[in-house]
């Protein structure tokens, strides 16, 4: 793992950082499309891939909308990726590194909760210094006050990514010499536990009612549409 490969990684942490509430809103943000876009730049979009997978599901039913901060997932998408490309190794194979690098790096997720904070409240200063320059009529400051704000989503992006990735990493040099192995027989029964787990909590988190008369006129629908063509 080279140092190019840890600013490239940074990036991506930046850019899907900002995705989740700040700019663009494209989507980049979610586990499924941050942890290939961190394996791509890494050369592993595979590992990427399979960590997306297995961390998307976990957070569905918590989308940081409006005043709501749930954990970053964005971060653990893609820092859990670097962790595994970095401490990839023969001696075992890619799931069981994937499985320890997330166990590793989950509970680092409350890091992005308290970086959000700050710089929301950052952003609070920043609009009482809006209101004073509309107020004495220097409107030329309002652009750049908000690319600050935009920026200070970024530096908690940048800085989430690096306590999962720091952090993760001493874990990583420190307990996987020792647990790792108890790992190797049971880990795609722990890749079907995350399956199931994210599962069950977007099934607790919806309406199951609706959600099945939707699901079945969508199905109906289909099956309609492709008759008709």
């Amino acid at each position: 793992m080279t140092f190019i490969n840890l600013i490239m990684a940074s990036l991506i942490a930046v850019i899907c950082g900002l995705d989740r509430t700040a700019a663009l809103q494209l989507m980049l943000s979610r586990p499924i499309v941050a942890g290939p876009l961190a394996g791509l730049v890494l050369g592993e979009p595979l590992i990427g891939l399979q960590v997306g997978m297995l961390v998307e599901l976990l957070w569905l039913g918590r989308l940081p909308v409006g005043a709501s901060i749930p954990p970053d997932d964005t971060q653990i998408a893609i820092g859990a990726t670097f962790l595994s490309v970095a401490f990839a190794a023969p001696d075992f194979s890619t799931p069981v590194t994937i499985v320890f690098c997330l166990l590793v790096t989950m509970p680092l997720a409350k890091s992005g909760q308290f970086f959000d904070r700050m710089a929301r409240r950052a952003n609070n200063h920043l609009v009482k210094r809006v209101e004073q320059n509309v107020l004495t009529g220097d409107l030329s400051m309002i652009a750049k006050l908000h690319l600050a704000g935009i920026g200070h989503f970024a530096l908690a992006a940048l800085m989430t990514f690096v306590v999962v990735a720091g952090v993760g990493s001493l874990l990583c040099l420190i307990l996987m010499p020792h647990f790792v192995f108890w790992l190797v027989a049971p880990v795609n029964w722990l890749q079907l536990t995350f399956i199931l787990v994210g599962s069950a909590m977007i099934l607790a988190s919806i309406n199951v009612n609706r959600a099945t008369t939707l699901f079945g006129a969508s199905f109906v629908g289909s099956i309609l549409m492709l008759w008709l063509l």
